[in-house]
């Protein structure tokens, strides 16, 4: 049995070494021959050195450029690169995969042909106290939305895993990534596993630690880049691939219509702030509740406003550019969010 690891990256001379480590200690079937690709977008932070100090001690490593810089070509150019093998498995730079990653996810897309993908239970870590306060956020329902993998407590089917597995022959059928897609090229994908009939499957017996974002700035690039690229997939397919994606938007047109309604009057300022006192009164609610020792409820409070309001600025400019005014994507929303 083949199996090819995929590590996109650029700039993660923090957590590559990890990275790595981790991936060659774990259980593998009988038999199985691993071989693992770094596809590095031109590092600049000594990643690239580290890579290849230890291929020294690991002779199926293998360091590739990724000279357009972006995440789906590192996808494909590390699938093309181990050729036609049994399983390939995506691993985020900052994905630490539990030991059993690899052979339970094997194992559940052999005992059931419906399974064309798996993924685990993400477990956040943190570099700073802002960091943790995003990690705790991020792992509600209210942050994060109704079903989202993140959230997930029971294995099941779900619409989108992080770090999935995929048997070969997915692309064989499906094709590979969309290169166009600079954000949500694994939505994307997982979205067309399930319009050819497949399905995803998260185990909550799999896990990865990954490592949190320490920043609002780059939280807030992230999820406008997230609302934004995800009206693209919408458009590609003409369809709307989850419901839980229209909060966002729809919260943020409700504050401009909120704000415009400060000069109807007393009473419709009076109505229109009801919907206003209930989203404040829900983040407050699971603000308290996801609040700990560490982690003020204030801090998670703030952190909510972000993540949907950005998504949800984002996601209104892709309505903007996409559908109102024909545009292609903007270079802005090219660039990394770190």
């Amino acid at each position: 049995m083949k199996i090819s690891i995929v590590v996109p990256c650029r700039n993660e001379s923090k957590y590559i070494a990890e990275c790595i480590d981790t991936i060659f200690k774990c259980d593998l079937p009988n038999n199985s021959e691993l071989n693992v690709f770094i596809v590095d977008g031109m590092s600049d932070d000594g990643t690239r050195q580290i890579v290849l100090d230890l291929m020294e001690n690991y002779p199926f490593l293998y360091l590739i450029d990724n000279l357009n810089l972006l995440t789906p070509y590192a996808f494909n150019l590390g699938i093309h690169a181990g050729g036609k093998v049994d399983y390939v498995q995506i691993v985020g730079a900052r994905h630490i995969l539990s030991n059993n990653y690899l052979v339970k996810s094997i194992q559940k897309i052999e005992n059931d042909s419906t399974v064309w993908c798996v993924g685990g239970k993400i477990i956040n870590e943190f570099i700073n106290t802002t960091g943790q306060v995003i990690s705790k956020a991020m792992s509600t329902s209210f942050g994060m939305g109704i079903g989202n993998f993140r959230t997930l407590n029971k294995s099941g089917f779900t619409d989108t895993v992080t770090s999935p597995m995929y048997p070969y022959w997915v692309f064989d059928k499906i094709g590979f990534f969309d290169e166009e897609l600079i954000r949500n090229q694994d939505d994307d994908f997982n979205y067309r596993i399930k319009q050819a009939g497949g399905k995803i499957f998260f185990d909550n017996e799999l896990s990865l630690k990954y490592y949190v974002r320490g920043s609002y700035t780059s939280l807030s690039r992230q999820f406008f880049q997230y609302g934004y690229w995800k009206v693209f997939v919408n458009k590609k397919h003409k369809a709307v691939t989850t419901l839980r994606q229209l909060a966002p938007p729809f919260f943020v047109l409700y504050i401009g219509i909120w704000l415009i309604s400060l000069f109807g009057g007393k009473f419709i300022f009076m109505i229109s702030s009801i919907p206003l006192i209930g989203y404040l009164f829900l983040n407050f609610n699971f603000s308290l509740k996801a609040r700990d020792q560490k982690v003020k409820w204030f801090a998670i409070f703030k952190t909510y406003l972000i993540l949907h309001s950005f998504y949800g600025l984002g996601y209104l400019k892709g309505v903007l550019d996409f559908f109102l005014l024909n545009k292609k994507p903007s270079n802005n929303q090219k660039r990394l969010s770190r």
